[in-house]
Order: C-alpha cells, then sequence, then structure tokens
C-alpha cells in the first residue's frame, strides 16, 4: 500500500505499524512527534497504530536550542 511520509510517497506493507514504520526509516524516537493526517499520534500509541492506505504521516524532529 502506499502512504506519504514527510511529503515523500512510500510503499509499505499492510499492517504496517508507525514504530515499525519509523524503525525502517531509521528515524530516532527519542526527541519526535508524529502526526498521522494532520493528528498528533501519542508515543504510548506508535506501536499499535496500523497505517492505512493514503495516510499522510508527518515525523518532526525536535531541536533544543536558546
Amino acid at each position: 500500500m502506499e502512504i506519504t511520509i514527510n511529503g515523500h510517497k512510500r510503499k509499505v506493507k499492510e499492517g504496517t505499524t508507525l514504530a515499525q514504520l519509523l524503525r525502517e526509516l531509521k528515524i530516532e524516537e527519542k526527541t519526535m512527534a508524529v502526526a498521522v493526517n494532520m493528528e498528533i499520534v501519542k508515543k504510548e500509541m506508535w506501536k499499535n497504530y496500523t497505517l492505512q492506505p493514503g495516510d499522510r504521516v508527518e515525523a518532526l524532529h525536535f531541536v533544543g536550542g536558546g
């Protein structure tokens, strides 16, 4: 199935969870927020959140500074 992550189309297997996608992409999870279809998904939900065809995923990194 096809999803969009950070503006780029990507094919993933049916049943892929958000946590699996992030691991597959080697995205560091410690300082991240993830939205699917413009809705923030809490980190504790990532392993149970199953992606659907056409989902739009935005992975956002937080950077400290001053």
